[in-house]
């Protein structure tokens, strides 16, 4: 099937359309549904009556935004009416709460009346906590929005006016930086006078662009003064009326330094391209075809053309959803009410601040796995990037707070905190762990110190104070690939092959003489195994903890720091630990990585090493040794095995958290089976640390509830090591080794 039957199909496919209400309370009672309805919603009510602010506190306000449109230009099908622009307003609510977690209610008028439009939506005011404006032609959308913001008490956003000004605003910040241009010199050509193309002339003059330098043509050429003296023009278009000769879009190109094309597509030629100034910057934005191609404007000219387009296919794209979920996160977050110019300057200049820094993996996947760095091809982040959400929606909240249009004040680091919850609870219980390592970095040595990853992983976590990173391996390869990455920081080398390490041999030799290990060959491993001679360098002190394991099986990977660092003093096992974080729930899963059958003693070492890990993501153990039986219900070897495991733990006096089992998996999670059928249980709340009875339980456990069960997984995290190491799983993105690495940090601290 093509696009257009494919899109069909999936917006008919049961439940039509793309949006539901969900209950965010308990349902399930006589006392829940009177509690949630008739008689104690009065409470609430009369709560509100008396200050109606107490909306934000007892009902969905502050998270509700309203996108309404009269669908009189939707997209690029035009005035098509309401009741056929309802796709497009359900997809915007997508969007939001994809993007930032916000809900819509789409609200569809049948009205090209101004005044009837202002009226509607002004009447909604108690309902919405703001005002998404959509696809509504010019003139109108200038008046509609106007008369909103100043008839409303809460934020009145017109998208399609501010979105691509917010967005391009931010390309235009780092392109002008890469074209070595200044802002106030730019001279600026614009394709389209209408509303999106007059909110973006506006906002560069906002952000530092000269209004005296800004040309704009519609259909009939330049807008010229000649034109507005003879009433040719509305008010709109004459705020940028020029004082020069009347000509067409190609006069209007000849030396410019920035084209703006919010127009047809197919307008410009390479001709035109040629002429403009040096180094020129292309913002062909008509969609789906833009005034030019990508293409074509690369291959006019032999110095650098730096292009964006409204495109995916292409780089820099300028796609509004990098702004209003995030703009809408920050205003509602404060209570603001509005969306003034200094949000949407903070909005842009924080877009074009992300641009500069490093590029998660999971966003190059996103895009094909090229290469993704600041420069011509990249000025903009990419739409999939998560970090916008905490990076915006801050910068939004920090400015309202600043220029007086919030109602409420936030401390802005903890703020930062909860926005990355909303991306998911193991971004929450990773955050823990890192304030604690940025509270006292140590040297984390990273065994395979040349590979790209670990070299990015090292920048971050020098950037973001978590750690010292130690990279060890080739300093040449290592200094030239942080180069071409673009990576301005002089990490710490330690080049095995470069300096004298006799030292680390010979320690090798003296811990491994009985082992088989000759002399030379402690030299040889020392020379050419990033790993045995990481595992020396925290055995000696001179680095705090060792990561490993990206680039080698896992257990290659781990018999080295085995040998040479051993177990703690008190522990004879090490194992492999998963936290899986859920939407409303953490539990800890081990052993998945190491100890193939244990026998009750390793089962209960396991318990009380994992139960310390979630103590260091200030999670209180609940530890539950799991079986199929529950309790003894089935007797046999391999069941006795957690049952005298857990009596054990129980009857330690050094265990200070509950334990029990053996039982099964859904006896240990779900609070009314432990309750009503099992009440004798040592828990009384649903276990957080679920150990498996062997290493393939655990391993295929943890998988399903990661797939299936939609959990974010970190890990695998290495318990009972004498010194920290944590063993990297083969392919884990740079994010997940800066994650270890916090863990490790605050191993070694403890």
């Amino acid at each position: 099937m093509g696009l257009d039957e494919d899109a069909l199909e999936y917006h008919r496919i049961d439940p039509p359309g793309k949006l539901e209400i969900s209950t965010t309370k308990p349902t399930n009672t006589q006392r829940d549904l009177s509690l949630a309805y008739s008689p104690g919603v009065a409470a609430p009510c009369m709560e509100i009556h008396e200050d109606e602010t107490d909306a934000y506190t007892y009902t969905a306000k502050g998270n509700l935004v309203g996108v309404i449109s009269n669908g009189s230009a939707v997209l690029g099908l035009g005035d098509i009416g309401a009741q056929a622009s309802k796709p497009v307003m359900e997809g915007k609510g997508v969007l939001f709460k994809r993007f930032a977690d916000i809900d819509v209610f789409d609200v569809e008028l049948d009205t090209d009346d101004v005044d009837e439009f202002v009226d509607a939506v002004s009447m909604m005011e108690p309902t919405f906590g703001g005002i998404n404006l959509e696809d509504i032609a010019a003139p109108a959308c200038f008046v509609i929005e106007e008369r909103l913001r100043e008839e409303m008490d809460v934020p009145v956003f017109h998208d399609d006016q501010h979105g691509t000004a917010i967005i391009s605003g931010a390309a235009l910040l780092n392109a002008a930086d890469v074209a070595g241009k200044d802002l106030a010199d730019l001279e600026i050509v614009f394709s389209g006078a209408g509303a999106s193309a007059i909110a973006t002339a506006r906002f560069y003059v906002s952000l530092g662009c000269t209004r005296e330098n800004i040309t704009m043509c519609d259909s009939s050429g330049i807008i010229t003064q000649e034109r507005a003296e003879n009433d040719e023009l509305n008010e709109y278009k004459r705020e940028f009326a020029r004082d020069v000769p009347e000509g067409d879009l190609a006069d209007a190109m000849e030396g410019a330094d920035v084209f703006v094309g919010l127009s047809i597509g197919g307008i410009v030629s390479q001709e035109m391209v040629r002429s403009m100034g040096s180094n020129p910057i292309i913002f062909a934005m008509a969609n789906p075809d833009p005034e030019i191609t990508y293409e074509d404007a690369k291959a006019a000219r032999d110095d650098s053309v730096i292009m964006a387009t409204g495109r995916s296919d292409y780089p820099n794209q300028v796609n509004n959803v990098l702004g209003f979920p995030f703009i809408f996160r920050g205003a509602l977050d404060v209570r603001a009410t509005d969306i003034n110019e200094e949000m949407k300057v903070a909005a842009a200049r924080a877009l074009a601040e992300l641009a500069r820094e490093d590029v998660p993996d999971a966003v190059v996947k996103a895009y094909g796995d090229d290469p993704i760095q600041f420069g011509p091809d990249y000025i903009i982040p990419k739409p999939v990037d998560p970090r916008v959400l905490f990076t915006v929606a801050p910068a939004v909240a920090e400015a309202a707070i600043d220029s007086g249009a919030s109602r409420v004040s936030l401390d802005l680091d903890e703020y930062e905190a909860e926005l990355e919850a909303r991306l998911g609870k193991s971004r929450e219980m990773m955050r823990v762990v890192l304030n604690k390592a940025k509270s006292d970095p140590k040297r984390v040595a990273l065994a395979e110190g040349d590979d790209e990853k670990m070299i990015r992983a090292a920048y971050q976590l020098a950037e973001q104070g978590v750690a010292e990173p130690i990279l060890i391996g080739d300093a040449d390869t290592i200094r030239a690939t942080a180069g071409d990455l673009g990576l301005e920081f002089d990490p710490t080398i330690a080049d095995p092959a470069a300096d004298d390490y006799e030292e680390y041999a010979e320690r090798l030799y003296q811990l491994r003489k009985r082992k088989g290990l000759t002399r030379s060959e402690a030299h040889d491993r020392i020379a050419r195994d990033t790993n045995y001679f990481g595992s020396v360098m925290v055995e000696e002190g001179d680095a705090d903890a060792l990561l490993t394991g990206l680039t080698h099986h896992y257990p290659s990977a781990l018999r080295p720091p085995l040998q040479v660092i051993g177990t703690a003093d008190d522990v004879d096992y090490v194992a492999g630990v998963y936290l899986l974080a859920f939407k409303n729930r953490v539990i800890f899963v081990a052993d998945a990585t190491v100890n193939m059958e244990p026998d009750e003693d390793v089962l209960a070492e396991v318990t009380k090493q994992t139960a310390g890990l979630a103590r260091r993501f200030n999670v209180e153990p609940r530890a539950a040794l799991l079986s199929y039986s529950n309790f003894g219900s089935v007797d046999n070897e391999g069941t006795r095995k957690p049952r005298r495991a857990a009596k054990m733990l129980r009857e330690d006096p050094d265990v200070d958290f509950p334990v029990d089992g053996e039982m099964q998996a859904d006896t240990a999670v779900v609070e009314d089976i432990l309750q009503e059928t099992y009440e004798f249980s040592d828990l009384t709340e649903p276990a957080n640390v679920l150990v498996f009875p062997n290493l393939e339980a655990g391993n295929i456990g943890y998988k399903l509830l990661q797939r299936l069960g939609g959990a974010d997984a970190i890990g695998p995290m290495l318990v009972g090591m004498d010194e920290p190491v944590h063993v990297l799983q083969r392919g884990d993105e740079v994010k997940d080794i800066v994650n270890l690495a916090g863990v490790a940090v605050v191993d070694a601290q403890e």
